[in-house]
């Protein structure tokens, strides 16, 4: 009998652990229907459905034992500011040009010497003023954000439980961050990557998830971005069994948080579950979340990132980039990684994809775009806009300021 009941504590006992450690969808969809409630009016960048947001994550993290790596000693809250440059007046609350913003930044420290840093992005579109809502007449109206990004965020915080609670031993810190600014051009996440709390060349990879939560039960098709950026990623995917159908994508620049990161040399990788109709529309709600899909996944990300973690450091390789916008691309690209934080005149570049009619002109990363053609760029708008004007294969220059002087170059598109 003694016998029995140690066999059965210990069954109880190791069914608790297991129970502590696998992904909630309970948990998905609590943290989908706060972040995505009409009272958080969309979670735009500088507006107080921002700050509920990120209150929320924040408490999480501190339920999670998780150590403040914000930019104060004690804080979750990392500070940025930035300009947003739009036509709008700053009448609008949270809507002017001159944006504040905040990211959450929470720390797993298991005494290793590098960290795996995983994120997604807390904004969305609040009230559809700053023309990156695909809804025809978008102002003033609440712009939820389920998927886009609450999803994400539901990731990354069922994930913090997870390595918070796994007995496993774990080789990596982790870092957990959820980003602001995201939608306006990823600046939360450029903010943070240029004045880190952590140090970035001790970092492993950064993995981000934006959109995961409209699995098609059909497809299960799940993209993968970014296993280009080290040798080791294809394999690893590639070794996973798994009932998704696994589309990969070699680039390191892409419409997320993650470009950020590989920008300053860092592997990432990101996973999205794929377009649908009610993209950056306010009919992107809690209700037509796929819960049982984003658990399986999360728990498929789980895999890959335990093969990652019981490997040495990943080496950073740079891969062929697209120029892209918001989970799409263009008819008509310079091929260039816009610096979309820059607030001076002009179009400052990030990057560069070989290759690409910018390269071939000799456009360098650092330049300033003041002209294309006979558009004057004063803002990333003004560059958006010209470009627009251009057909394939047409020829025109384009003037950069390249340490302090004027360049002008020939570009075809």
């Amino acid at each position: 009998m003694k016998r029995n009941y140690l066999f059965f504590a210990s069954f109880l006992f190791i069914s608790f652990l297991v129970k502590g450690q696998v992904i909630s969808t309970a948990n998905i969809k609590a943290t989908i229907y706060y972040l995505a409630d009409e009272k958080l009016q969309g979670r735009g960048t500088s507006s107080p459905g921002e700050k509920m947001a990120a209150d929320y994550i924040a408490k999480k993290f501190k339920e999670y034992k998780l150590a403040p790596k914000g930019d104060t000693s004690g804080s979750y809250y990392y500070h940025f500011h930035n300009k947003y440059n739009s036509d709008k007046t700053d009448t609008i609350p949270g809507h002017g040009t001159d944006r504040t913003g905040l990211d959450v930044v929470g720390y797993l420290d298991n005494g290793a010497e590098n960290t795996i840093v995983i994120g997604a992005h807390l904004d969305h579109l609040g009230l559809g003023y700053d023309k990156n809502s695909l809804d025809a007449n978008p102002e003033g109206k609440i712009h939820p954000g389920a998927d886009d990004n609450a999803s994400g965020v539901a990731g990354v915080l069922e994930l913090a439980r997870y390595y918070t609670t796994t007995k496993q031993k774990l080789h990596y810190n982790y870092l957990f961050i959820c980003f602001s600014g995201e939608e306006l051009g990823l600046f939360g996440s450029k903010k943070y990557c240029e004045n880190p709390t952590i140090d970035l060349s001790k970092v492993d990879i950064m993995l981000n998830m934006d959109m995961i939560g409209r699995l098609n039960d059909s497809t299960k098709k799940l993209i993968v971005y970014g296993v280009g950026t080290a040798p080791d990623l294809v394999h690893i995917i590639d070794s996973i069994p798994t009932k998704f159908s696994i589309k990969k994508d070699s680039a390191g620049i892409g419409p997320s948080d993650q470009t950020s990161f590989y920008l300053k040399n860092v592997p990432v990788i990101f996973f999205f579950t794929g377009q649908h109709a009610d993209y950056h529309k306010p009919t992107d709600v809690a209700s037509k979340i796929n819960y049982d899909g984003e658990k399986m996944v999360l728990e498929y990300i789980i895999k890959v990132l335990n093969v990652i973690d019981g490997k040495p450091k990943l080496k950073f390789l740079t891969t062929k980039n697209p120029e892209m916008g918001r989970h799409g691309g263009r008819k008509i690209t310079m091929g260039v990684m816009p610096d979309y934080t820059f607030e001076g005149k002009g179009m400052r570049v990030d990057g560069v994809t070989e290759g690409k009619p910018a390269f071939k002109a000799g456009v360098q990363k650092g330049d300033i775009v003041i002209q294309l053609g006979d558009n004057k760029i004063g803002t990333m708008m003004d560059y958006m806009n010209a470009l627009g004007k251009f057909k394939k294969d047409e020829t025109t220059n384009v003037i950069v300021i390249r340490d302090g002087k004027e360049v002008t170059l020939q570009v075809t598109f």
